[in-house]
């Protein structure tokens, strides 16, 4: 997949979650982008915000949630002293259960996937080409 391909991927999920019904919607983005936010803004009036904790396991991931919250004018934080995976955000559980963090995953798991795929051809382009797991071998007693 190149960088092209996951744009569009990416483009993609998020005109699924913005509830995007025509091709020329999906090609929208500041449309549903402007649907996703306007869902929220709704949300907020039946299902007040709650304090969200969340744990990223790795930079990438932290780095795409932050710029999700971002997108959707929702302010992240964390409290003094808190790991710098820990990303805190006041959301209305209902938004969070089925858009943010579905789009989230979808989102991660389409990065994820290009990451490693670039880093697998770059590793197997400029230092070795077997770029798979260590053996696994019974301990010496």
């Amino acid at each position: 997949m190149n960088e092209k391909k996951l744009t569009e991927k990416l483009k993609l999920i998020e005109a699924l979650f913005a509830g995007a019904t025509t091709d020329g919607e999906k090609d929208a983005a500041f449309n549903a982008l402007q649907r996703i936010r306007d869902r929220l803004n709704e949300i907020k009036k039946e299902d007040p915000p709650v304090e969200y904790k969340f744990s990223m396991a790795d930079v990438w991931s932290r780095k795409l949630f932050l710029a999700l919250l971002r997108r959707y004018d929702i302010k992240p934080y964390r409290y003094y002293r808190q790991r710098y995976t820990t990303v805190m955000a006041k959301i209305p559980k209902s938004f969070v259960d089925e858009t943010l963090w579905p789009e989230f995953e979808a989102l991660n798991k389409t990065l994820r996937q290009y990451i490693e795929e670039a880093t697998n051809k770059i590793i197997g382009e400029t230092i070795h080409s077997d770029s798979s797991d260590a053996e696994v071998i019974k301990q010496l007693e």
